[in-house]
């Protein structure tokens, strides 16, 4: 176990519109608002599409990572995650996870790491600034190379 008391900075309420795609719009809300590491409490969406992390196909290794993708279409979803600053490539690393009902489906759900999605109607979130310790993700060779949150 680590932990770490933190230190915030800014809270940010931003909206994301009809048909943008969600991590162009919150890599943009980022740059817009210099915000380099943070979290998100939580976040409610109307996504048209999403790619969550899933399969359903046997799992060779059931202890390691899953990289294939499921595709979800006309759903809600409640989701958080964290974001954290790569200065070498100077781009912002979200790690979000996402639980979502499919409307046409008795809004039946699936929950996991979201890949890529496009907002239908509204996205709506708080970003709460991180101002210390610095947050990085760095890669774990013996845990399947999955990027893992580090701070001092």
């Amino acid at each position: 176990m680590r932990s770490r008391e933190v230190v915030t900075g800014r809270t940010i309420l931003t909206v994301f519109e009809h048909g943008e795609d969600f991590y162009d719009a919150l890599d943009r809300t980022c740059r817009t608002h210099n915000i380099r590491q943070g979290y998100i409490p939580t976040f409610i969406a109307g996504l048209a599409t999403a790619d969550l992390v899933g399969t359903c196909e046997r799992l060779d290794n059931p202890n390691a990572p899953v990289w294939s993708r499921v595709h979800l279409t006309n759903i809600e979803a409640l989701g958080g995650g964290t974001l954290t600053y790569d200065p070498d490539s100077d781009t912002i690393q979200p790690h979000i996870h996402l639980t979502v009902g499919l409307k046409a489906h008795s809004a039946s759900a699936h929950t996991s790491h979201l890949l890529a999605a496009t907002v239908q109607f509204l996205t709506e979130m708080v970003i709460v600034e991180i101002a210390e310790p610095a947050l990085r993700r760095v890669r774990q060779p013996d845990l399947y190379d999955v990027p893992l949150l580090q701070f001092p």
